[in-house]
């Protein structure tokens, strides 16, 4: 018999287009979560909304992280289920194809997504989170560029206020120009009716805001004023000086795997930073190893029972891999602090999990007629019974017209 046989090629088409839907649905729906809040934030803090995408491209390995385990299983899961609903699977059965040979296409995809999963919280994840603070560093301290409000003033460098009416030209074009200006002479209180920012390539801290046809009014401390009118005035602008930003590693989940290693199990390094990374890269193994049982929970849960075409295993494979994720998140913060051991607040639930996957496992492929979740089937299906039986006779009741009695 061929390695790769017919079967096994029918198998990995059904697993593949569900897989790659799947996956792409779930980061669509991360990235588009995230990029409204990402515009409002830009929009706040005056970027340029070009940054906003180069933001969420550093958010991707992340969303990837997650959205590849889901997509694997609901993969998986979902080509098992038309097996089973439509008796290919009874057939393949009959034939003498156990679920453990099924499963060989299966597990050669969820190798290669694992080898690609690993890569991307190691090395890819760190890389694009520190980049992603950066940029948002960056927004914030206003070395992306700051934009000026139209109809608002707006403080610059702390002596010079400014208020623009209306742009134009994509905001090339200042129009209905007011700014007040602190200096030591006294107050200068500046109208134009239009006005352009300028770049000094020698000075490329200093910016002009060149202004056409307006008043100068100069408050002297002696007390007075002076009024000056002009063609054209230029009024120099110094920006603000930007700290560098820190340097990649200051937090536990910018390392790359090496680095947490070698920082967790050094003896130079503090207790608290010890215990910090050594949370943080057992979070990521168990999170990548976790993925090879996947394969095992989506055919235990994708068989439903005989004559039924229940999709309740669907729901549970989805509650119990995201439970999953959220107990490991806890279980590394509460790791970090260290309160309990890095290995038993992650390993342990990871052998849990793997204890309950494995039973489910043997329930459906070697015990004749097993269910992983025959229990929930059962249960779920009595209280739908009920359900649809209240709402029979609410609506008989609805329907029900008393005849009034005769009158003699």
């Amino acid at each position: 018999m061929k390695f790769i046989s017919a079967i096994d090629r029918y198998i990995f088409r059904l697993v593949l287009m569900p897989m790659l839907g799947i996956f792409l649905l779930a980061a669509s729906l991360l990235v588009l979560d995230k990029m409204l809040r990402l515009f409002d934030f830009v929009a706040t803090e005056g970027g340029p909304i070009g940054v906003v995408f180069k933001m969420l491209a550093n958010l991707l390995p992340e969303y990837a992280s997650l959205a590849i385990p889901l997509g694997l299983m609901l993969g998986i899961l979902l080509a098992f289920r038309k097996l089973a609903t439509s008796s290919e699977l009874d057939v393949m059965r009959a034939v003498g194809l156990s679920y453990t040979r099924l499963l060989r296409v299966p597990y050669m995809i969820t190798l290669v997504l694992v080898a690609l999963n690993f890569a991307i919280v190691g090395y890819l994840q760190p890389l694009s989170r520190y980049y992603y603070e950066e940029l948002n560093y960056k927004l914030k301290s206003g070395a992306l560029g700051a934009s000026i409000k139209v109809g608002e003033f707006t403080t610059l460098e702390d002596r010079i206020a400014l208020r623009i009416e209306r742009s134009e030209d994509d905001g090339r074009r200042l129009m209905g120009i007011f700014a007040r200006v602190a200096s030591k002479e006294g107050v200068l209180s500046i109208s134009a009716r239009e006005g352009t920012f300028l770049a000094l390539r020698e000075q490329p801290n200093t910016i002009v805001l060149r202004l056409r046809e307006g008043q100068i009014i100069q408050d002297v401390p002696e007390g007075g004023s002076r009024v000056l009118t002009f063609t054209r005035h230029d009024l120099p602008i110094d920006l603000p000086a930007i700290e560098k930003f820190r340097q990649r590693g200051d937090k536990d989940r910018e390392h790359l795997l090496p680095e947490l290693l070698r920082i967790g199990w050094s003896d130079e390094r503090p207790m608290a930073e010890r215990v910090s990374s050594q949370a943080n890269f057992n979070y990521r193994i168990v999170e990548v190893v976790m993925m090879l049982l996947l394969p095992l929970l989506a055919v235990a849960l994708a068989i439903p029972p005989k004559r039924s075409t229940s999709s309740l295993g669907l729901f549970v494979s989805i509650v119990m891999v995201v439970a999953y994720h959220k107990i490991n998140q806890y279980a590394a913060d509460v790791a970090t602090l260290g309160r309990i051991d890095p290995i038993l607040s992650l390993w342990g639930p990871f052998a849990v999990f793997a204890v309950i996957i494995v039973w489910m496992y043997y329930r459906v492929a070697y015990v004749p007629g097993g269910q992983a979740i025959g229990w929930l089937e059962k249960a779920a299906e009595t209280v739908g019974k009920k359900i649809k039986s209240l709402l029979r006779r609410r609506r008989a009741t609805a329907n029900f017209i008393p005849v009034p009695a005769e009158h003699s």
